[in-house]
């Protein structure tokens, strides 16, 4: 018996995927915080005088702190959803997905101080 299991189908299956989105987006003050930075990356990226090739690096790596933050997002709802109380281990997981979101803004800086050197200085 496959209790709270919907039917998949392709539209199903974006419909969810963009409820997701939606609710994150609502929801989440510090998504909404990086869609800012992955708009002014993007305007950035696309307006330095530097190879096609790089400008996709830059702007690819923009989707790494939206994605961290989306399961940093699912992380928090489902710890909460078991428990509101105060638990070790429930706070380890939250701070685990925050230590997630951390490195994946380290990674995009890495990532973009690495091209940037390359576009101009190689």
């Amino acid at each position: 018996m496959a209790l709270n299991k919907p039917q998949y189908t392709l539209f199903r299956n974006t419909k969810y995927a963009l409820n997701g989105l939606l609710e994150v987006t609502k929801n989440e003050k510090s998504f909404r915080l990086q869609i800012i930075l992955f708009v002014m990356g993007m305007i950035i990226a696309w307006s330095l005088p530097i190879a096609f090739v790089y400008k996709s690096i830059l702007s690819v790596s923009l989707f790494i702190p939206l994605l961290a933050e989306v399961i940093n997002s699912a992380v928090e709802r489902t710890v909460d959803l078991v428990t509101f109380d105060h638990h070790e281990l429930a706070k380890r997981a939250k701070d685990a997905g925050a230590a997630l979101v951390f490195l994946s803004l380290g990674m995009l800086a890495f990532i973009w101080g690495l091209t940037l050197y390359a576009a101009f200085f190689l």
